[in-house]
């Protein structure tokens, strides 16, 4: 099966479309820019769906779901919102078909009074609904997080990186203060930084969007930037200080401790299945996907060598038992007992699916009372005493996941530059990587260094270091480095 993948060396974009279509994620589906999320690629969003809901739940949140269409009105009230997505909404303007000389037709007297827009964000349904919900300092803070689907209209697609339909979860907070809904802008970008770091193996960096790349209708945008093997950076997740602006569109007030109205203050803040995109440019290799343990939707794979039927019998009883006690010990298994595939056959998809361990037994191994286990990351195996097993899977599983953590921040080091030459600059940017380099915070010179280079200000780190400087396009001042990347 690694044969059908191409070198990343060779066309790294084909690489990654042969990744998502051998390793079973995803395709395309009959509705253009839209795909279908395969079984397994699905069971990787569970994962990743499964952990990061217990780390908003633990931190108050709570899920919720509010409708797919949203009344074309609501956007036009947040002026800069509606400008942001205006060119990517699709909108619904009849609501039955009948049939005609020429088949099925919309029929025309089932206009709608007002079109409705499929939800690109939820703001303007979410907040026209908090209205309702909050009417004193005792309703806040509201903590509400949805795991839906949007539409975004997009012309050009590629699998879980751009898709004109999605998956998210989208969080929307209603706060009391300025200061308490900022820091829950916060608060959520270090959720997502410790998940993306802990789960998907993926360093980030942290920091604040440029005015120009800030989210419609946001007064700050906060986000978490990953560099992709390529030297792209990659957006993995925002969240967004919304100030009071949606509050004051939709006339959403409070009344404090004093009983005097106030507008209150919001956040909000999503990812996306782009993180799998993310995953698989992280980790993965010329032989197919590789997964870190903690997302893998099966992180070990056990499968039987034998030459007739005594020995079937006798390999997969004693493998049926390693498996039943790796799955007392929470491991997700697989058991690839077919007699329809030869065994290098197997190793070969479990290989181009990224499975961490694999486990092989045949009737040589039951007398020695050894198990052959081959290890993804590092392709490399060995055999394993019985009686060892289970400390040693113990000791892999996290090794693997710390691994390609160790292995992705080492790229990212190496990838990682300081330029004060525009045309030092422009090298590296053509090179890839990181590059942080002054810019005099004005839009006109953020604009042309991306009509010039075709990078954009990813983040403005948080971590603020005072390092007075020279725009390296402009010359004019600038009080700290930002970060510069081609992106996806």
């Amino acid at each position: 099966m690694s044969k059908k993948i191409t070198k990343r060396s060779e066309n790294f974009s084909k690489w990654y479309n042969d990744i998502i279509i051998h390793a079973d994620l995803a395709e395309n589906s009959a509705v253009r820019g839209c795909m279908v999320i395969k079984p397994y690629g699905f069971a990787i969003w569970e994962e990743m769906k499964s952990i990061l809901d217990r780390m908003f739940k633990d931190t108050g949140h709570v899920n919720a779901y509010f409708p797919l269409f949203i009344p074309k009105s609501f956007l036009s009230k947040e002026a800069d919102h509606v400008d942001g997505f205006a060119k990517e909404c699709a909108v619904v303007t009849h609501y039955r078909l009948k049939n005609s000389d020429k088949g099925i037709i919309v029929d025309p007297d089932a206009k709608l009074e007002e079109e409705l827009i499929v939800r690109p964000t939820s703001e303007t349904i979410i907040w026209d609904t908090y209205r309702k919900w909050i009417k004193s300092y005792r309703d806040l803070p509201l903590l509400v997080n949805q795991w839906a689907n949007v539409v975004r209209w997009e012309m050009r697609t590629r699998l879980f990186l751009r898709t004109a339909e999605f998956l998210w979860q989208e969080g929307h907070t209603a706060h009391s203060s300025q200061n308490e809904a900022l820091e829950e802008a916060k608060t959520i970008l270090f959720i997502y930084k410790k998940f993306i770091e802990d789960t998907l193996a993926m360093p980030v960096l942290c920091g604040l969007k440029s005015q120009r790349e800030k989210f419609a209708g946001a007064v700050d945008t906060f986000c978490v930037e990953a560099l992709m093997q390529d030297g792209k950076a990659l957006q993995a997740g925002t969240s967004h200080f919304l100030g009071q602006n949606f509050a004051k569109a939709f006339d959403v007030k409070f009344a404090n401790k004093d009983g005097n109205l106030e507008y209150v203050w919001a956040s909000s803040w999503g990812v996306s299945t782009r993180l799998i995109g993310g995953l698989v440019m992280s980790h993965s290799d010329d032989f197919g996907l590789v997964l870190p343990p903690k997302l893998a939707p099966f992180q070990i794979v056990l499968i039987p060598i034998y030459h007739n039927q005594q020995e079937y019998k006798n390999v997969t009883n004693e493998l049926k038992k390693l498996a039943n006690n790796l799955r007392l010990k929470n491991y997700r298994v697989k058991e690839d007992y077919r007699d329809t595939h030869k065994p290098g056959w197997k190793f070969s998809e479990y290989e181009v699916k990224g499975v961490p361990i694999r486990l092989v037994m045949g009737p040589r191994d039951i007398e020695n009372q050894t198990v052959e286990l081959f290890r993804r990351d590092t392709m490399k195996k060995n055999n394993v005493p019985l009686d060892n097993l289970n400390n040693t899977i113990d000791t892999l599983i996290v090794d693997i996941q710390e691994n390609l953590f160790n292995k992705a921040s080492k790229f990212n080091s190496e990838n990682t530059f300081n330029s004060d030459d525009f045309e030092d600059f422009k090298s590296k940017i053509l090179q890839g990587g990181f590059v942080f380099a002054h810019w005099d915070g004005s839009s006109e010179t953020e604009d042309e260094i991306k009509k010039l280079t075709k990078a954009t200000i990813r983040c403005i780190p948080l971590e603020d270091i005072h390092e007075p400087g020279s725009c390296i396009l402009t010359g004019k001042p600038s009080a700290q480095r930002v970060v510069f990347a081609k992106s996806y």
